[in-house]
């Protein structure tokens, strides 16, 4: 068994279940610091995982590594794609109008500001402001990581997501002062120029293409590391606050789930808007949502 690999999926598998570290080390009948160690990679038993497991509500083969992983808490599933990430060597990302780990400080203060607002005037602050903190911080380890790893990025954005964020701005949907929703409008025009820019003029690791005649039915990721691949299903937007979502994202290395998202991804960048088709098209969605 890889015990590191059990520990990171322990962790996100905590953060889906909603329980405190201290709930669960009580459940289980071990301190804090132990179930701590567990998630940083030590000797784990077997019986042990299946308490786990159970506690969790989860099968065992989940917390092994072993079928489909599934995630219903945005924070959850950003702990565990932060993960994937950290053994990826290139992503190839399909559908959705940003490719996170490329976008600008603008987009990352825009949303910080607007989760905050939100979580201040929430019914339960403290609790609000947590959850919003740690989301922040899941987001500013996935960036701290590409920074650090460079990994090759394939982006086939989607032209109707892109149209709906210039329309809408960034963090739709959240409730904010006039003042904020127009920071996040303003924030989306420079993340859509920001596109452009890279699509023009292909930096080093990156490729940004547009899917313009047909929008992808469904957003996804492969990641591929040196020893496995992964496919990344999701319903979940970067900008999806932390108690705002609803849906299930899945995650899960089977060859045949590999397969099938590469023939697809790849069909998609061959049809794809690339370079300087791609970058005056997005241009005219920002001039068209002035």
């Amino acid at each position: 068994m890889r015990f590191a690999d059990i520990g990171q999926q322990l962790r996100a598998y905590r953060l889906e279940s909603g329980l405190r570290a201290e709930e669960i080390a009580a459940r289980l009948g071990v301190s804090r610091a132990a179930l701590y160690r567990y998630e940083k990679g030590e000797v784990i038993k077997l019986d042990t995982i299946r308490r786990l497991a159970e506690l969790l509500k989860i099968s065992p083969l989940s917390l092994l590594g072993i079928g489909v992983e599934y995630f219903s808490r945005p924070p959850a599933f950003q702990e565990r794609l932060r993960q994937v990430e950290e053994g990826a060597d290139q992503i190839l990302l399909v559908g959705g109008a940003v490719c996170y780990p490329t976008t600008t400080d603008a987009f990352d203060g825009a949303l910080a500001e607007a989760w905050t607002e939100a979580a201040d005037s929430a019914a339960d602050r403290a609790t609000a402001r947590a959850a919003t903190d740690q989301m922040l911080g899941l987001l500013a380890a996935r960036k701290k990581l590409h920074a650090s790893r460079r990994p090759t990025i394939i982006g086939i954005l989607g032209e109707g997501a892109l149209a709906r964020l210039l329309r809408e701005g960034v963090a739709p949907g959240v409730a904010v002062p006039e003042r904020t929703r127009q920071r996040c409008l303003a924030a989306a025009r420079s993340e859509a120029e920001s596109i452009a820019a890279m699509m023009e003029s292909v930096p080093i690791g990156v490729q940004l293409g547009l899917a313009a005649t047909v929008e992808p039915a469904g957003n996804f990721i492969v990641l591929r590391g040196r020893d496995r691949a992964h496919v990344v299903a999701s319903p979940f937007a970067p900008d999806t606050p932390p108690q705002g979502g609803i849906g299930v994202a899945s995650i899960t290395a089977a060859d045949e789930a590999v397969a099938a998202h590469q023939r697809v991804a790849e069909t998609a960048w061959r049809d794809a808007l690339k370079g300087a088709a791609a970058a005056a098209r997005v241009r005219e969605m920002i001039k068209a949502a002035g």
